[in-house]
C-alpha cells in the first residue's frame, strides 16, 4: 500500500501518491482556501477521497509550530484557521487511517537527512527561502525541535539595531520577499511587477538593480549563516526553496561569507553552504519520513 502525502502552502496544497522509498505514482494540486477551516478540511477529503483504496497512512506537510506527537497545531503559520487546531482529529472525522504531521521546514530538513544532502551528516541546518524564512535543525542525526517546538524558526531572528521587528527580523531580509521588494522599490515599481523569474532574467542580463538586490540580500542571508556556525557548529548548512535552484544565490552568499571570514583575524571554522537536494518535492519526502519514523520505526542509517 502507499501514502497519501499533502504539502500545504499559502497558495497551494500539493499531494502526492508515494511508496514507502518516496517513489510519486502521482501528484497534483489545489488552492489553499484562506477563508475557514471547514473549506480547508473539505479539500483535504476531497483529495483523500480519490485515493481512500489505494492508501494505508496520510503524511502531512504544513506551516505553524506543531507537536507532531499530538497532531496539534498552535501557532498557524499564516493559515490563520489552524490556530491551536488538532489537526488529525479534524481528519479522522473523514478517515481512520494513521496521520503524521510536521512543520514545513521540518519536513525540508528531514528530507535532506534521509535522501538529500545530509545523509552523511549527523549535525546540519536547513534555511528555506521563501515568503518567509523557515528551515529545520538536525543533532544527532535527528530533528531538533527545541522546548516549544520553535526551533528553526529563522524568520524571527533579528539582524539589525533597534526594536521594529519588521524592519529587523531576518525575514525581512533574507526571503523572497525581501528580494521582491527590494527590486521593486530600486525600479520604482509595485511589488506585483516583479516576481523571482523576472527578477533572474534580469539578473543574468547584469541589471544593475537586480544585481544589487541580490547581493544585499546575499548578504543578510551570509550574515545569518555565520552567526548560527558559530552557535551550532554544523558540518553543512543547506539552503532550499525554489530560489536555491539558482546558483548565482549559492555563489553569492558563499563570496559574501569569504568577505566575513576575512576580516577576522584568527581561523574559526567556516560554514559549508550548499544547495538542497531537493525543491518543490522536498516537503512531501520529509513527511512522508516524518510518518515512516512515527508508525514504522524507521531509522535514519547514521543514528
Amino acid at each position: 500500500m502507499k501514502k497519501l502525502v499533502y504539502d500545504i502552502g499559502a497558495s497551494a496544497i500539493k499531494y502526492a501518491l508515494m511508496d514507502d522509498e518516496a517513489k510519486i505514482y502521482e501528484k497534483g494540486k489545489e488552492t489553499t482556501p484562506h477563508d475557514c477551516l471547514e473549506h480547508f478540511l473539505d479539500i483535504l477529503k476531497s483529495i483523500y477521497l480519490k485515493y481512500e483504496k489505494d492508501i494505508d497512512g496520510i503524511a502531512m506537510s504544513l506551516p505553524g509550530t506543531i507537536d507532531s506527537s499530538k497532531g496539534q497545531i498552535y501557532a498557524p503559520g499564516g493559515l490563520m484557521y489552524n490556530e491551536n487546531v488538532n489537526i488529525v482529529e479534524k481528519m479522522h472525522m473523514f478517515t481512520t487511517l494513521p496521520i503524521a504531521i510536521e512543520n514545513d521546514g521540518k519536513s525540508a530538513a528531514l528530507a535532506e537527512v534521509w535522501k538529500g544532502h545530509l545523509k552523511d551528516c549527523q549535525d546540519g541546518i536547513v534555511i528555506v527561502v521563501g515568503s518567509g524564512l523557515g528551515g529545520g535543525i538536525i543533532k544527532d542525526g535527528k530533528l531538533w525541535k527545541g522546548q516549544h517546538l520553535f526551533a528553526g524558526e529563522f524568520s524571527y531572528v533579528f539582524q539589525g539595531e533597534g526594536a521594529s521587528f519588521m524592519s529587523n527580523a531576518w525575514a525581512m531580509k533574507g526571503s523572497t520577499t525581501a528580494l521582491i521588494m527590494d527590486v521593486a522599490k530600486r525600479k520604482q515599481l509595485e511589488m506585483d511587477q516583479v516576481d523571482g523569474i523576472r527578477i533572474f532574467e534580469w539578473i543574468e542580463d547584469m541589471d544593475e538593480d537586480a544585481c544589487a538586490a541580490l547581493r544585499t540580500l546575499s548578504k543578510n542571508l551570509a550574515i545569518g549563516i555565520y552567526n548560527l556556525q558559530c552557535i551550532l557548529d554544523p558540518q553543512k548548512i543547506l539552503i532550499g526553496g525554489g530560489i536555491s535552484q539558482q546558483p548565482i544565490l549559492i555563489q553569492t552568499i558563499q563570496e559574501e561569507l569569504d568577505a566575513i571570514y576575512q576580516n577576522i583575524p584568527f581561523e574559526i571554522p567556516h560554514a559549508v553552504v550548499e544547495n538542497c537536494c531537493y525543491y518543490n518535492d522536498s516537503n512531501l519526502i520529509g513527511a512522508l519520513y516524518n510518518y515512516l519514523i512515527m508508525y514504522q520505526g524507521v531509522k535514519n542509517e547514521n543514528i
